[in-house]
């Protein structure tokens, strides 16, 4: 199988698997200055958990680097993240002079997708941003959500879902961001066109910490209120006994007898709480 990196800049898997054996046997790791090096643009990740960070950092400072990040260069002494932007941050908070480093000569789009395809290999990405970097994939190369999953390996439904969080409220797609509330919640509010009422549903989730099946049955009582009229007892009919249903049946047919005739007669029924009345209405002179 193709990797997705071979699938979105138009390589074979044996021409992907021959340049990394290359660069693994004769690219050069550089020892770069922390304060050239900028973060990728293009960083699918808006939020960085500073535990997991500093945890990281305590790793590298027992250990050492294992792998180097990748950059690539972009003017003169300063240096792009292309690959690695976790540990750049650790190295960063252990306020190393010197990062070790990989350049590679990187166009905007194959950094762009190399940084995106990175992240979303990695499990810790919220589903805002993993439906950031599926949108991003998709302008970067003009394809249909059902390519994009074909490339990822992954449903289109998936990734139409994802993406779909993409229309809530910017204060709903940062309370995933920040992980106040699952991406099932954030589902269970989709169906509510209310804006406002829809972040006061959120805002009411995280303040009684509903679960989804909690905030379900709250959205399923604004999309359908119980209406006053249906809590009340439908009056029963009046049963209509056999001579009155005769009696009634017997007049129309008269007044369609009389109208064969050519009256032009009118008519009106209405059934009243007690009685049938029948008004009828019949010009003095033939028309």
């Amino acid at each position: 199988m193709k990797s997705p990196f071979s699938r979105f800049f138009g390589s074979s898997e044996k021409e992907t698997a021959a340049t990394k054996q290359t660069a693994d046997q004769y690219e050069e790791v550089l020892q770069i200055p922390l304060k050239s090096i900028v973060p990728n643009r293009f960083q699918p990740r808006t939020v960085f958990d500073e535990s997991k960070l500093d945890e990281l950092a305590r790793t590298i400072h027992t250990h050492g680097v294992i792998q180097p990040i990748v950059v690539r260069k972009i003017e003169d002494g300063l240096y792009e993240i292309i690959a690695g932007e976790r540990r750049f941050r650790a190295m960063t908070k252990l306020e190393w002079e010197l990062v070790p480093a990989i350049v590679r000569n990187l166009s905007d789009k194959e950094t762009a997708s190399v940084a995106l395809i990175e992240n979303l290999q990695r499990e810790e990405l919220t589903a805002i941003e993993e439906a950031l970097a599926y949108q991003k994939l998709l302008e970067l190369h003009e394809l249909t959500q059902e390519a994009l999953a074909q490339r990822l390996g992954k449903g289109q439904s998936t990734v139409a879902n994802k993406i779909r969080l993409l229309k809530l409220p910017q204060t709903i797609q940062n309370g995933i961001l920040k992980r106040e509330i699952s991406e099932r919640h954030a589902r269970a509010l989709m169906p509510i066109k209310d804006e406002e009422k829809q972040i006061a549903l959120f805002n009411e989730t995280i303040a009684q910490h509903y679960n989804v099946k909690q905030l379900e049955k709250k959205v399923d009582e604004f999309l359908n209120p119980p209406e006053a009229e249906a809590k009340k007892e439908k009056p029963k009919r009046k049963t209509v006994s056999l001579d009155v249903r005769i009696a009634l049946n017997t007049l129309r047919q008269s007044f369609a007898m009389v109208a064969k005739t050519g009256i032009k007669m009118e008519t009106e029924e209405e059934e009243l709480e007690d009685y049938y009345q029948i008004t009828l209405k019949i010009p003095k002179k033939k028309s």
